[in-house]
């Protein structure tokens, strides 16, 4: 169940302007610091000169509020606040009703089962079962919809524990590398229940807050800007089609004249991913000065 949770009075530093969007962040955590660089990135002011609870951003109307991961979803889904940014596992076992409205592309984890090396192989082997978990109603929520009846054995932390000291038959968590999984005797085993990043929360309530899409359009820009780079380089004329066809841009690249009248100068966008790729084709088919550059933040 959600617990009451309140928050001041929303500030408005000017009547005559809208409503000042409030924004739940992460104050601790994994999730904490990505989230904060994603704001910054997207022009939002977000140093914190202490402990405080809230960070006014009058020029860009809006006030960041800077709270635990787990309650985000708690403080949104009552509409205490417009959004916040918390994993989609602590969404979904808030139990409130607040909505994924964007993912953030960051702090990528898998939720699993785990039991005892060779004691379960499939979700069947679950029923009737003892389940340690953190996250108890995404746990009870999954099973519910599978059609598979067990026990869920609420824990704050350190479940891997939980078997050895016969509090469950198995547990449910996150799992990254496996490692401390595997010093406790426990292994992995059936479908994962969840593939969780970062991502934007808000309720049906705000979704067309006028802040809110500014908010997404910000976001989406710094996540276009990470994703590509901007490459230039200069070709001959005669290979300028063979260089285009390995960098066609998002529409067309940009094409300039050059001193000499044989070369041109092009500029486009590529995954940054295919970059190194991308840089020794463009190499063998002629081009040269290839130089490569980072994006802040783009529009497309």
């Amino acid at each position: 169940m959600s617990r009451a949770l309140t928050l001041p009075p929303p500030h408005r530093p000017d009547p005559e302007k809208t409503t000042v969007l409030r924004i739940a962040v992460p104050n601790k955590g994994s999730l904490s610091e990505p989230a904060t660089t994603m704001l910054k990135e997207a022009g939002y002011r977000t140093r914190r000169t202490g402990r405080e609870l809230v960070l006014i951003d009058e020029a860009n109307e809006v006030e960041l509020f800077f709270l635990r991961p787990r309650d985000i979803a708690v403080y949104v889904g009552q509409g205490t606040v417009h959004a916040g940014i918390t994993g989609r596992d602590l969404l979904l076992d808030s139990g409130v009703q607040a909505v994924e409205h964007l993912a953030l592309g960051f702090a990528r984890s898998t939720f699993r089962f785990a039991a005892p090396a060779g004691t379960m192989s499939s979700l069947a082997d679950v029923a009737g079962k003892r389940v340690a978990t953190s996250y108890d109603v995404l746990v009870r929520e999954y099973l519910r919809a599978q059609g598979v009846e067990a026990t869920t054995v609420h824990l704050d932390g350190a479940v891997e524990s939980s078997v050895q000291l016969g509090v469950a038959d198995l547990i449910a968590d996150v799992v990254e590398t496996g490692t401390t999984l595997r010093a406790a005797g426990l292994e992995v085993f059936g479908e994962p229940i969840l593939a969780s990043e970062a991502v934007l929360i808000t309720t049906e309530a705000y979704r067309d807050e006028p802040g809110l899409a500014t908010l997404v359009r910000r976001l989406e820009g710094v996540m276009r800007a990470r994703s590509y780079v901007l490459i230039d380089y200069d070709v001959r004329m005669n290979d300028l089609h063979l260089a285009t066809a390995i960098t066609p841009g998002l529409e067309s690249p940009t094409v300039s004249p050059l001193q000499n009248p044989d070369w041109v100068a092009v500029r486009s966008m590529v995954p940054r991913a295919d970059m190194n790729r991308v840089m020794d084709e463009l190499y063998e088919v002629g081009a040269r000065a290839i130089l490569v550059s980072s994006l802040l933040a783009c529009r497309l």
